[in-house]
């Protein structure tokens, strides 16, 4: 756990120098060249900063162990952070867009950007690459969605310097420097989708949800491997940060002792904590064969796409 809060604090305080340098870059240039796309990309870096830190203070919330208050830990604080970037992403986006659409209807009479905006624009282009990269690395090192959301925004990142980097060259070919403000809104309309993106991604891990079938084959495979634990059901999981919890139902032989039932249970826990090394917490309820119990919730293994 220390080496994993350890990689994420790296990767934070790379992300934190190194979008400060470029937010200060852009937005200086911005203002000076009379570039609006650059101005906004540089707005964009700036929440990158701020998100920054906010990975590194919900790395250190997360490393805390867990207590009466919170028995599951606190790895939920990195899924919290990861909305909160959400929110951040698409208000410097709603801005961004705003601006833009204000400085077209006012019908002044657009200039043209300085040259070296473009300068700057192939230098945020170049660093937020590394970053980017960087983000991702370090994001599955750790098996932190907070740091893999970071770097899917700074891929964005990517994608809006590259059409800012468009926009101020058609506009130096062509003469037309509206053009600048007009890519200045396609790349705000960017911010924005990311930032929806990495909200939906977020709250499905809020409300216990999870897209990936990929735990869930490494589960029933487990089960598996006990061949007294008949019919795995209501299988659910739960994501706490870079951990899983996992609560399922089994059925035994009705005519077994309490004892022998619960080493089954045993059995089952030791089995899915050696297949799955993200498991916090294994809970196994025990059933009679045949049990005909109506139950609503969880998966069985045709529901995980596993054939029986």
């Amino acid at each position: 756990m220390q080496e994993r809060i350890r990689t994420i604090r790296l990767a934070s305080w790379i992300a934190l120098v190194g979008n400060f340098i470029l937010a200060v870059t852009k937005v200086l240039v911005g203002f000076i060249s009379g570039s609006l796309s650059v101005l906004s990309d540089g707005i964009d870096s700036s929440t990158d900063v701020l998100i920054a830190l906010m990975t590194l203070f919900a790395a250190r919330i997360s490393a805390k162990p867990g207590d009466k208050e919170h028995p599951y830990g606190h790895g939920r604080a990195e899924t919290v952070a990861s909305a909160v970037i959400a929110f951040v992403v698409f208000f410097a986006g709603s801005q961004v867009l705003v601006s833009a659409i204000k400085a077209i209807l006012s019908g002044e009479r657009a200039v043209m950007p300085a040259p070296i905006a473009l300068w700057v624009t192939v230098f945020s282009i170049t660093g937020k690459l590394a970053l980017s990269y960087s983000q991702f690395h370090f994001g599955k090192k750790a098996g932190s969605n907070m740091l893999i959301a970071n770097g899917k925004n700074m891929r964005g990142d990517v994608v809006t310097s590259v059409a800012v980097l468009v926009g101020l060259a058609l506009a130096f070919l062509t003469g037309i420097p509206v053009l600048d403000k007009i890519l200045a809104i396609l790349v705000a309309l960017w911010i924005i989708k990311n930032a929806i993106g990495i909200f939906l991604e977020a709250n499905t891990e809020l409300m216990d949800g999870t897209a990936d079938r990929g735990p869930y084959l490494d589960l029933f495979n487990a089960i598996s491997s006990v061949p007294a634990a008949g019919n795995p059901h209501r299988v659910r999981l739960r994501r706490i940060g870079s951990m899983l919890v996992a609560d399922l139902d089994i059925e035994v032989d009705p005519h077994m002792t309490v004892a022998q039932g619960h080493d089954i249970a045993l059995a089952v826990e030791a089995a899915i904590k050696d297949a799955m090394p993200e498991i916090y917490d294994v809970i196994v309820h025990i059933e009679p064969n045949g049990n005909v119990e109506k139950e609503q919730y969880g998966l069985t293994a045709s529901d995980a796409g596993i054939s029986e």
